[in-house]
């Protein structure tokens, strides 16, 4: 946590510091995009810190199974349809209709599809996932249980994503800190926790990543911004929650403790494939 903070908070206040909208060819872009990257690098650390003392992998650590690359778009899938079906919902009750004019704006303001796509993957998923499902989780499973979890990284999470609100040109700061819509941003990061923490108990991170990813992307092509539509997002989120922790099948952790000399002899070629 101490790592993920500090890369990603000194990134965005140097963003911040710097001023004007983060885009592309702007001193404040470079900042801001590093700092997302502060989960995966604490991450990174502890595993390689992990790797040269010789200690085990977590028990609840979800390894790659090949049964994610089934599991993942099945879930990035169900993931995306939440968020639509909640901005259906939005527009029977009065909200702004949904526009593909619009969404096909918000790709070429950043460059084009294939320059949003490795964006939208690239920033959040991709730089977050392996450091708060990846590395958090199964460390705070051996004591905590799922929903425990959920609730606490959710938080840590909002607070996490703060400066962001501080800074031009980011969905945070179009929200509003002390807005309703900026509020439902940062209660949001609960629920979106927990439906991330399914996706990894599922298939790992690979999984959680492609979750993370579907929300994002669709949020953002559908502009999502009100109150209303941010709320019933939740409650889709919620039954999507409901529905995968009524069919889902964890396996069983393992219960032996490895022999001190198993934690003395360095991981082996199957440490990359784990979670």
């Amino acid at each position: 946590m101490a790592l993920s903070f500090g890369v990603s908070w000194a990134c965005w206040g140097t963003a911040i510091g710097f001023g004007g909208e983060a885009e592309a060819g702007t001193p404040t872009y470079l900042p801001f995009l590093l700092g997302a990257f502060g989960p995966l690098i604490g991450a990174l650390v502890l595993r390689v810190r992990r790797r040269r003392r010789g200690e085990p992998v977590p028990e609840h650590a979800v390894r790659f199974r090949r049964s994610a690359l089934l599991w993942a778009p099945a879930l990035m899938l169900a993931a995306s349809g939440a968020v639509m079906v909640a901005a259906l919902f939005g527009h029977a009750a009065g909200d702004i209709a949904l526009s593909w004019s619009n969404a096909q704006d918000v790709m070429e303001d950043m460059g084009g599809p294939a320059a949003f796509l490795v964006s939208m993957i690239v920033s959040g998923p991709l730089s977050e996932e392996p450091g708060w499902r990846g590395t958090a989780y199964p460390r705070m499973r051996a004591t905590m249980g799922r929903f425990q979890i959920a609730f606490v990284l959710g938080v840590i999470w909002a607070v996490w994503h703060m400066p962001l609100f501080f800074i031009d040109g980011t969905v945070q700061n179009d929200l509003g800190l002390a807005s309703p819509s900026g509020v439902l941003f940062a209660v949001g990061n609960i629920p979106m926790a927990m439906l991330v923490t399914c996706a990894y108990d599922r298939a790992g991170v690979l999984a959680s990543i492609a979750v993370h990813f579907s929300v994002n992307t669709t949020m953002v092509l559908l502009s999502v911004e009100t109150p209303a539509t941010l709320a019933l997002i939740m409650g889709c989120q919620m039954l999507l929650i409901t529905l995968l922790l009524l069919t889902g099948r964890r396996t069983p952790a393992p219960t032996t403790t490895p022999s001190p000399t198993t934690e003395a002899t360095p991981l082996r070629t199957e440490e990359p494939t784990k979670a």
